[in-house]
């Protein structure tokens, strides 16, 4: 897959250094929203979450955000999860254009979620490792 440098409007918002806020990034690539009022948003909807005793702490869209957090936001935008990889079923979709749906997506992949752009992926980095990364599923918007 091609890959193309895209920081989701995070230097442009007054951000500065390295964190893991790959979900507040790929929602701002995707949907084109302005990454401050992603950053929010997600921070506003972690408010809900709640801590156990396996989930020590809630979202946070500068560190990382959970997956019911980010999924509340996109369904709210009009997106759909389509999984791609079930237990048991092994690894049948790769990080690969030929593999994935053209237009715009956000793919999961193992611990990140990356915005993947008429088959390019806009990211901080080059996540594809070399086009054998596993997807587990993505989000599309629904018409």
């Amino acid at each position: 897959m091609k890959f193309q440098y895209n920081d989701g409007g995070r230097l442009e918002a007054g951000y500065k250094g390295v964190t893991g806020d790959c979900a507040t990034r790929a929602i701002a690539i995707v949907t084109e929203k302005p990454y401050k009022e992603v950053y929010s948003t997600l921070n506003e909807l972690a408010k809900d979450e709640h801590t156990t005793k396996r989930k020590k702490k809630i979202s946070n869209a500068r560190t990382g955000v959970f997956r019911i957090t980010s999924q509340k936001y996109l369904e709210s935008l009009g997106y759909q999860w389509t999984p791609t990889m079930l237990i048991g079923k092994g690894c049948k979709v790769h990080l690969k254009k030929e593999e994935l749906p053209n237009g715009r997506i956000i793919a999961k992949v193992s611990k990140h979620l990356v915005a993947i752009i008429d088959g390019v992926i806009h990211d901080t980095y080059d996540c594809s490792r070399g086009g054998v990364r596993c997807v587990y599923g993505y989000y599309k918007k629904v018409n």
